[in-house]
């Protein structure tokens, strides 16, 4: 492999380039075969990665702790009650102690400023594992998913992101989209479409890389053509349970069920979820939602999400394949 990301932290996917984010995205292609096959070469060994989570994690966790084995490294595993971090240590304190014992940290939390905090003052790679303004490992998985499932090029693909677009997944969204000259649809209400500047940035870029990018309030016609359907849950960690009140009344619209799939008047359109996802009561948060407000399915229905046209457990697996092509990009 002759390209080069060592030693590179991972904080927000517009901090690279499209051949970095395609180089990326071959090798985790190659990584998933060599794992299936049992042929796969640890690039890792030796290497100690931290583990920050200040918000609760599944696929993030997992996906950091399998890759790093895989690899032959070992990861130490911090939380908000097992670290000082913030509480009696400065966080620039914090980072300069990990950096001098770990060859790379990944942070999960709230603020963007922190992770680059995290990354200015530890002088080792850093790996956003989200935070409320980005999720870069998640959508590359997402760009993975794409193409394995697209059957054309990602620059001739189309997917449409619906529902609260202001976070971490639509903003993420159109940057990767962007990036790889895709036509990347937004559909939600004006008031929850992504930040005026990021889409002003991402239209200069689209002058690149050839995107299209268009931002809708009209479901329908957003998913008009599209490949794909993408949508996440409607109250983001760390929203208060007062705004579900007012969230499903700005985006029950926006829902993906049976008719919305049909309206792209592509048979072979798929749907795709970061997850979790509200399908079903079977959660607490579902049927908290379903004693208040009556709805047993939220941002996607049962039908959809359990239909063959859904790939949300490809796409959580692809978490592990791109995390370690990150991972053995920036530090093997």
């Amino acid at each position: 492999m002759s390209f080069n990301l060592h030693s590179r932290s991972l904080l927000d996917l517009i901090d690279f380039s499209p051949r970095d984010i395609r180089y990326l995205l071959d090798l985790a292609a190659e990584l998933k075969r060599a794992k299936a096959a049992g042929t796969e070469h640890p690039r890792l060994k030796g290497k100690n990665i931290a583990l920050i989570f200040e918000k609760a994690s599944t696929r993030t966790r997992c996906a950091f702790e399998v890759a790093v084995h895989d690899q032959g490294g070992h990861v130490t595993y911090l939380d908000s009650a097992g670290s000082q971090l913030g509480h009696k240590e400065s966080l620039k304190d914090t980072a300069r102690v990990l950096g001098r014992m770990f060859d790379g940290i990944e942070y999960r939390g709230f603020h963007q400023s922190v992770v680059e905090e995290i990354a200015r003052n530890s002088h080792v790679p850093v790996w956003n594992g989200l935070t409320d303004e980005a999720h870069p490992t998640q959508v590359l998985a997402d760009l993975m998913t794409m193409a394995e499932f697209g059957e054309r090029p990602l620059h001739e693909l189309t997917f449409c992101y619906l529902g609260d677009a202001r976070f971490n997944m639509g903003c993420s969204l159109l940057v990767g989209g962007t990036q790889m000259g895709m036509d990347v649809r937004i559909a939600a209400p004006a008031e929850l479409q992504p930040p005026p500047a990021l889409v002003a940035r991402m239209r200069a870029l689209a002058g690149t890389t050839g995107a299209r990018i268009a931002l809708e309030t009209d479901p329908l016609k957003a998913v008009a053509g599209a490949d794909f359907l993408y949508t996440d849950v409607w109250v983001s960690m760390g929203e208060s349970d007062a705004v579900w009140q007012q969230r499903i009344a700005q985006l029950m619209p926006y829902q993906v069920n049976a008719a919305l799939m049909q309206a792209t008047a592509k048979p072979r359109t798929r749907f795709m979820h970061c997850l979790p996802a509200f399908h079903n009561l079977e959660t607490e948060v579902g049927r908290q939602v379903h004693e208040k407000y009556g709805l047993s399915e939220i941002e996607v229905t049962d039908e959809v999400f359990e239909s063959e046209a859904s790939i949300v457990f490809t796409q959580a697996e692809n978490r592990l394949h791109t995390i370690k092509a990150v991972l053995v990009a920036t530090l093997a």
